[in-house]
């Protein structure tokens, strides 16, 4: 077990979660549809070791799922996300964990990009939105702090208009 610092509290981590499943999960909670993982760790010139695909049928249900992912990926394995885009529109949200990119898609740009396809060499594996016993019993004895994904979505929205004010 590592010790984390979340919110300036330790925190145990258990170094064998999954952060693809912890993602995959996090999808699934907030109504992702045709949650998919590509290991791309073995295709010559990519750009992550996985892509996490995942798509919603409303944009309130895009930025639920990203913020969802957010808190989870914080929560659970203390990371935080390098780069964010696609949150003034959230058509296509992008969060890039540096080893992990994820992609969640408003349904009809996920049928326009067919991001799948252009990685049709990776390995690819689906997530069922039917979580096992042990998660589910856990969901439910957990809470979900949606507003700790909004102070970060809030947090990187700043950064974003101070990078744009440099640049002018």
């Amino acid at each position: 077990m590592a010790i984390l610092y979340y919110k300036d509290k330790k925190v145990k981590a258990n170094m064998r979660i999954s952060p693809v499943k912890t993602i995959a999960d996090a999808m699934l909670e907030k109504k992702g549809q045709r949650v998919v993982s590509l290991d791309l760790r073995t295709v010559e010139s990519s750009i992550a070791d996985y892509f996490i695909v995942c798509n919603a049928d409303s944009t309130t249900n895009v930025a639920a799922i990203a913020d969802n992912v957010l808190v989870k990926m914080e929560e659970k394995l203390g990371r935080k996300v390098t780069r964010m885009q696609g949150l003034e529109n959230n058509f296509w949200i992008i969060l890039d964990f540096s080893d992990i990119v994820v992609h969640i898609f408003l349904t009809e740009y996920r049928e326009f990009y067919r991001l799948e396809d252009l990685w049709a060499d990776a390995k690819r594996k689906e997530y069922s939105d039917e979580p096992a016993p042990a998660a589910a019993e856990a969901a439910a004895t957990s809470r979900v702090k949606p507003k700790a994904a909004s102070k970060v979505r809030a947090a990187a929205r700043k950064v974003a208009g101070r990078k744009k004010q440099n640049e002018e």
